[in-house]
């Protein structure tokens, strides 16, 4: 496995980051708005991750059964589809239960004193 076949670090951040990162984080956020559990996002992200590398192989002749580059991207996704989900759930608690929760951040909620 040659860690250094891709073709270049800009299609990496152009297609994984800011496309895939974009639709994955959008995708985190309606995971969250439909009250679903987190770990139905984590798969739906495996299996989008499969999708990507496709996308890398089809449009810039990368290797597609490359399972360190699935896994970094993929690992890409899940991050910024769990960043989506955690602020979606955090406004989620905050504004629906106002009496109970208050924001601790963009990340996070706690109970109101």
């Amino acid at each position: 496995m040659e860690l250094l076949a891709e073709k270049s670090f800009l299609v990496f951040l152009i297609l994984t980051v800011v496309g895939g990162g974009g639709a994955s984080f959008m995708a985190g956020r309606a995971t969250a708005l439909g009250w679903q559990p987190v770990w139905q996002l984590v798969i739906y992200m495996m299996i989008f991750g499969a999708g990507l590398r496709f996308l890398h192989f089809a449009l810039f002749e990368e290797t597609l059964g490359s399972a360190y580059y699935y896994i970094v991207q993929t690992a890409v996704i899940i991050a910024l589809a769990l960043l989506g989900f955690q602020m979606t759930r955090v406004n989620q608690m905050t504004e629906k239960y106002p009496w109970l929760y208050e924001k601790n951040g963009p990340f996070a909620w706690r109970d109101k004193t």
